[in-house]
């Protein structure tokens, strides 16, 4: 298991800083990531009520996605474990420095077998050119924009606001929920939680 973890240690140090300083990263990236982010201020920790649960099977989806075509939950299945990595909003702060702390950690969830889908539910227009104001990202970002929060709904993680919760959801090469964290809104998720998390399921 030391040995294992410790393909997490050099990403883990580079993200101590913005884990400790929350949306440091949007904050000095200038460009137009730095000039666009909203701040929302302090949120309602947690506004949905869970419909799903560690081992159950995961509701399978389709959602389109920004480069154009559609991603879906099933088309993993027995390839790869899935994180997917529920986010309120493009644009805002916590949101912003999440995502490209996944873009510093793409080798070790590789190593792990694991892919993340990144589900917002904005329209593909607006996640497009947050993502590309990051510098792109390595997986998946689909819209759950129309039926709107659908997907979110399913999962039971869409906010009263039309929002959803930010949440990180493991589910396992054959399609069964792993892990769940319903976070606080307003804080980034521990990837040293994750780590152990995909740890646990090996390749």
């Amino acid at each position: 298991m030391a040995k294992r973890m410790s393909f997490w240690f050099v990403p883990l140090v580079l993200l101590a800083g913005l884990l400790a300083a929350p949306w440091a990263w949007a904050a000095s990236a200038g460009g137009p990531l730095a000039e666009g982010i909203f701040e929302t201020g302090p949120l309602k920790p947690r506004d949905s009520q869970l419909k799903v649960a560690v081992g159950q099977v995961a509701p399978d989806f389709t959602l389109p996605e920004i480069g154009g075509g559609a991603v879906s939950l099933s088309q993993y299945r027995g390839k790869q474990n899935v994180v997917l990595s529920f986010v309120p909003a493009a644009w805002t702060p916590v949101c912003s420095d999440q995502w490209p702390g996944y873009n510093l950690a793409e080798d070790e969830f590789r190593q792990r077998g694991a892919m993340v889908i990144g589900v917002t539910v904005d329209n593909v227009p607006s996640l497009w050119a947050w993502t590309q104001a990051m510098g792109g990202v390595w997986f998946p970002v689909a819209s759950d924009f129309w039926p709107h929060g659908r997907v979110a709904g399913m999962y039971g993680v869409l906010r009263s606001d039309g929002m959803s919760e930010r949440a990180l959801i493991l589910v396992d090469k054959k399609g069964v929920i792993r892990y769940l964290d319903v976070h606080d809104i307003n804080q980034r998720p521990d990837l040293g939680v994750l780590a152990a998390e995909l740890d646990k399921l090996g390749k």
